[in-house]
């Protein structure tokens, strides 16, 4: 394989790979990190920088250097995109071959092709992902499951639109170097799709679309922009052909979402509420602040508490205002056999998707094509015929940022059962994790990282603030969790001896004294 100078391949090139790993592609690759890794590098200091800051007794607010973006009336994102007008239900899910056949043929409108959350990092799973996606554009994928079955795309105007997550700006791809350095996990996966099945997009009539994950600053959604406008020149194709999504998932980028709009608004195509990612964020943020920003167990933690009512109200404003699509929360069910259960969860999601739908938000996410029609149909009794509620603009929302940083007033309770779901939840999925699975079924609820990311923050958070568990009186205490990890681990299907590199990467990020940004960091180390 030709490569160019400088670049260097230390996976292996499986077959076809050379259909992705293209000389136009890995020159955009070389091109975005000569002019960007070191200032993406300084982006993730300045993330330190802050934690730090927090840690001493600082706090976060509406930047006032900014002031004059945000009082400014005038300014709007580019109109919807083709293929982004209607987005009232979205599926997520990573891009294997069954899923990609199965979320394209979904009936939603859009898919969120996963090169994060839902995805491993091993590097056939990289490349992998990337072929999928470009053999589903040339209408050349299909998938035969292990029952016979055969799964075939249906017509093109019946499929989602794609939309690419590539990895955020912490992750290191390792297997692609640089100068001798390894080059960014996002860069390297936006570069891949744009180059190859992105262009192939651009001539069926809608374009390379993609959502940014994990961003904590609009210096941050700034140089996502840089990276657009230099593929599009590299490439030759117009400004502004390529349009993201920012998932608001960070605590501090809930204090930024205009400005992130405003770097981006000739590519933008709105914001997402990250549920999952933004707890996790603020026990991040806030970890050694004690009571005050100390979350009960996970699954109390609704969408109707202070602080998280503040956050989507503030986004459905600052998008509409703007004229940017504001997208809801992902719903996790997975439908079972057990007919009790799927009818409690689904008047549960029901519920959600209804106070999404009557608070603004144009469209919602789903992880499993059994809930695409519930959500469809709920948003569509909200929209009707409109393809979105964009100019339903929320003018009479007022939020502060002492209701955005309102935990405490949070209700709920830190219980030996929440802890216990969070070591077996954690366990299982990084199980699934370092196998190769990124998107695992644990407890008829699709997870991903972000949610084994709460489940290892909170406890760490719950150890280090010696927090007593309300239904056993116990103080949460190292001795507590290596006997609890036995005891539910104990409890999971097949040799307990299976569990354990999952096991033991999970005490090294939820136990440590030294708290780890990303569970994946270390986890990745792990991999080959």
């Amino acid at each position: 394989m030709d490569t160019p100078d400088g670049l260097t391949i230390t996976g292996d090139i499986a077959p076809r790979a050379e259909e992705v790993l293209t000389p136009q592609a890995l020159g955009l690759v070389v091109a975005l990190h000569r002019a960007l890794d070191d200032r993406r590098l300084e982006l993730l200091e300045a993330r330190a920088r802050r934690v730090a800051d927090l840690a001493a007794g600082g706090t976060l607010d509406f930047l006032p250097e900014t002031r004059h973006i945000r009082e400014d009336p005038t300014w709007r994102v580019a109109p919807p995109a083709p293929g982004l007008e209607d987005r009232r239900c979205e599926i997520t899910g990573p891009t294997d071959r069954k899923m990609t056949v199965n979320a394209l043929n979904s009936g939603a409108k859009a898919w969120l092709a996963d090169h994060e959350d839902a995805n491993t990092p091993q590097w056939s799973a990289v490349v992998g992902g990337q072929l999928n996606l470009l053999d589903a554009i040339n209408r050349t994928i299909d998938f035969t499951g292990d029952n016979g079955k055969r799964y075939e795309l249906r017509p093109d105007e019946e499929l989602a639109t794609i939309i690419v997550r590539p990895r955020g700006w912490h992750l290191p791809e390792k297997h692609v170097l640089v100068d001798g350095r390894p080059t960014s996990g996002s860069l390297v996966d936006f570069a891949l799709y744009l180059a190859t099945a992105g262009l192939r997009q651009i001539e069926k009539g809608q374009g390379p679309y993609f959502y940014l994950p994990k961003m904590e600053s609009h210096l941050e959604a700034r140089l996502w922009n840089d990276a657009f406008v230099l593929a599009q020149d590299f490439l030759g194709i117009p400004r502004g052909t390529i349009r993201a999504t920012v998932l608001i998932e960070t605590y501090p980028a809930a204090f930024e979402m205009e400005e992130i709009l405003y770097e981006l608004r000739e590519h933008s195509a709105g914001l997402n509420a990250g549920r999952w990612d933004f707890m996790f964020s603020v026990i991040k943020s806030f970890r050694t602040r004690g009571t005050e920003f100390m979350l009960p167990d996970r699954n109390a933690v609704t969408m109707t508490v202070p602080f998280m009512r503040a956050y989507t109200e503030l986004l459905v404003k600052t998008c509409h205002t703007r004229g940017a699509h504001a997208i809801g929360g992902m719903a996790a069910f997975i439908p079972s056999r057990d007919e009790a259960a799927n009818e409690a969860a689904f008047a549960k999601v029901r519920d959600d998707k209804t106070r999404e739908a009557n608070d603004g938000f144009d469209g919602s996410w789903v992880a499993h094509p059994g809930m695409v029609d519930l959500c469809t149909e709920v948003f569509t009794s909200v929209l009707g015929d409109r393809p979105n509620q964009i100019d339903r603009t929320r003018e009479e929302v007022r939020v502060t940022a002492a209701q955005l940083l309102d935990v405490a007033s949070t209700p709920g309770e830190v219980t030996e059962a929440g802890l216990r779901n969070n070591i077996s939840v954690g366990i299982q999925y990084l199980r699934a994790w370092l196998g190769g699975l990124g998107a695992v079924a644990i407890f008829n609820l699709m997870e991903d990282a972000a949610t084994a990311e709460i489940s290892r923050s909170q406890v760490w958070q719950w150890l280090h603030n010696d927090v007593t568990l309300a239904d056993t009186g116990h103080r949460v205490t190292r001795e507590l969790i290596d006997r609890l990890v036995e005891e539910e681990v104990a409890k999971l299907p097949g040799d307990p001896a299976d569990y354990e590199e999952a096991r033991q990467t999970f005490l090294e990020v939820a136990v440590a004294d030294d708290y780890a940004d990303f569970l994946t960091l270390p986890a990745y180390a792990r991999m080959p």
